[in-house]
């Protein structure tokens, strides 16, 4: 594999299978910088929970996508997409590889099949919804989308509160149901190879998942949240602390 027969390779897989460390290794052997494909790493403030690369590995070998919005900001897949395809573009212009690398799957979907003409993230909309959902609940919303949008609806369980939320987000902004809309994608021109890592054994993956959460917490995990609850101007509602893991030690720490 060149790189001039690719744009850019995806180095995708479940969480704790060993993307981070091979992506390091790879390094060592070729000339890439890294790209992150993680909806939770572009938010500043949350380094512990996500399992942001460290400041060495940082240092090493550069990292793009991180640190990018605070987490009272909203980022979608068409920000990753346009962000993504900016450092791409920028890291072959200096003559190195671009190796893509993370979990968020609808991320990656999108940057390798496209996106449908869906509006941006809506702050406004956004909170309207959210508001809606603290008078009726999420499986009210989901009632509520299903008389707009039946398809979306009928993928979607009941308490899916982000993807309910953005189906009816992109319903009010455009009058058109997020189903209709996705039928027309545009495929962005990436060239892209895609290097899949899947585990052979759930039971060690699971195992080793349990062990990275406990040093997260050893390193300060629950301070991290605490710190974010401290600012006053964020809720476990929002995108960046649907992350799993934020919000579940938000509530947490909220009863206690």
């Amino acid at each position: 594999m060149s790189h001039s027969t690719v744009d850019a390779v995806l180095l995708l897989g479940p969480t704790a299978c060993g993307k981070s460390a091979l992506a390091m290794r790879l390094a060592d052997e070729i000339a890439l910088e890294i790209v992150s494909v993680d909806s939770a790493q572009v938010y500043r403030g949350m380094d512990i929970g996500t399992a942001k690369p460290s400041a060495a590995e940082r240092a090493r070998v550069r990292h793009h996508l991180i640190d990018l919005r605070d987490p009272s900001e909203p980022y979608s897949a068409a920000d990753f997409v346009r962000d993504a395809a900016a450092a791409i573009a920028d890291i072959r212009a200096r003559g190195k590889l671009p190796l893509v690398v993370g979990g968020t799957m609808l991320y990656a979907k999108a940057l390798r099949e496209g996106l449908s003409a869906l509006p941006s993230a809506d702050r406004e909309v956004r909170a309207r919804i959210e508001a809606r959902a603290k008078e009726i609940g999420w499986p009210g919303l989901h009632a509520e989308l299903a008389r707009v949008d039946p398809a979306t609806a009928q993928r979607l369980p009941p308490n899916d509160s982000q993807r309910i939320q953005r189906a009816l987000e992109v319903f009010e902004l455009t009058g058109v149901p997020m189903s209709a809309l996705l039928a027309a994608t545009d495929r962005p021109p990436l060239a892209l190879a895609t290097i899949a890592l899947l585990p052979h054994d759930r039971a060690e993956l699971h195992r080793r998942i349990e062990q990275r959460f406990d040093a997260m917490l050893a390193a300060g995990f629950l301070d991290e949240v605490r710190a974010l609850m401290a600012r006053g101007d964020l809720n476990p509602d929002l995108p960046a602390l649907r992350a799993v893991g934020y919000r579940q030690a938000w509530e947490h720490l909220a009863r206690a």
